[in-house]
């Protein structure tokens, strides 16, 4: 039997991996969590076989999360279960120590097929994502500042200009979960880490005077 905790702040979402995870008769889930501290927490208390992990977790950026799981446990696989699709952001988290990835949008027999090849030691990648990777990998890096979208462009200047994610959200008419959502994609664009180098960057590039 595979155990397994789905990470995933929604509800909803969280409801319906368990629906489909409960037509097998190999896959059981025993746990939850909603946002990334309470993964660490989950993981310190039950004993799995494997994590499904949304990659924007209310408190903390999805490549930290993994970086942290990996670190603690590092024989524990990593299934990311994610609404994004870029290349840059699926190759990052691989390299943080995912050892698949899935988007949300595939179909129930690709998570389930991820699941068990993963948790039998192997890799796994949604098929859908193969010619997306070879393009924004080699050819999106060059240039990263263009693969920014307009809303993204708008969270950095915000955070360039010293602003909190509250404050972008309210003054974007956005929810927070939104506009912490374009922070860690356009982060996972630029390869970079914290807020600082994140304001070196706007700075250096002239995105801050929008």
């Amino acid at each position: 039997m595979i155990r397994i905790i789905v990470a995933d702040d929604h509800a909803i979402v969280r409801g319906g991996l368990k629906q489909i995870i409960a037509t097998t008769a190999d896959i059981v889930v025993v746990g939850e969590a909603t946002k990334g501290q309470e993964v660490l927490d989950r993981l310190s208390e039950i004993q799995v076989d494997l994590v499904l992990l949304d990659m924007a977790m209310p408190d903390t950026q999805g490549v930290d999360l993994i970086q942290s799981i990996s670190a603690r446990w590092p024989s524990l696989p990593i299934l990311v279960l994610s609404m994004h699709n870029e290349g840059q952001i699926v190759a990052r988290a691989l390299k943080a120590g995912a050892r698949g990835y899935v988007t949300k949008d595939s179909e129930p027999e690709v998570l389930i097929s991820g699941i068990r090849k993963i948790a039998d030691g192997g890799k796994f990648m949604d098929p859908a994502l193969v010619d997306v990777m070879l393009f924004d990998v080699t050819c999106g890096l060059a240039q990263p500042r263009q693969a920014l979208s307009g809303r993204e462009r708008q969270v950095l200047e915000g955070i360039s200009a010293g602003q909190s994610l509250g404050q972008i959200a309210e003054g974007l008419h956005l929810s927070p979960k939104t506009v912490s959502t374009h922070k860690m994609r356009l982060m996972e664009k630029l390869s970079i880490d914290n807020n600082a180098d994140l304001m070196r960057y706007a700075i250096r590039h002239g995105l801050a005077d929008g």
